[in-house]
């Protein structure tokens, strides 16, 4: 279970870093664009709008990157935090709602609780009598 716990991780960062990507182009489309036009009005107006859409998306991406890091490093605070993500990144049909389907599947499988609480889990062993 530890290695779809990685997975998770890998795609709850891989998630940050494109909402950042989108970020810098969203500030470069929304600013250049005012810029290009050269009227000074849409100038003043794109340069509020472009850094406050770039933060905002900057802004969502930082509890992913966190959570994913947190998942690596074993921690039950992330597992918590990503569970909460996964529920708002259920509307991101289709791709966001197979990936929260699968996250929910790993991260409340009772071996990963086990994981996250420090406990091993034991292999059930057949009884012979």
């Amino acid at each position: 279970m530890k290695q779809h716990v990685t997975v998770v991780a890998a795609l709850q960062i891989a998630s940050g870093a494109l909402k950042i990507l989108v970020a810098i182009i969203a500030f470069f489309a929304i600013v250049g664009g005012g810029l290009i036009s050269g009227d000074v009005e849409a100038m003043a107006i794109t340069g509020v709008v472009g850094p406050a859409v770039s933060f905002f998306l900057v802004m969502l991406a930082v509890p992913s990157i966190l959570g994913g890091v947190g998942l690596l490093k074993g921690k039950a605070w992330a597992r918590i935090l990503v569970l909460v993500l996964s529920v708002f990144n259920l509307l991101d049909f289709p791709l966001g709602t197979m990936i929260s389907l699968y996250t929910f599947w790993v991260l409340l499988h009772g071996e990963t609780s086990a994981l996250f609480n420090g406990k091993a889990v034991e292999a059930k062993q057949p009884a012979y009598n």
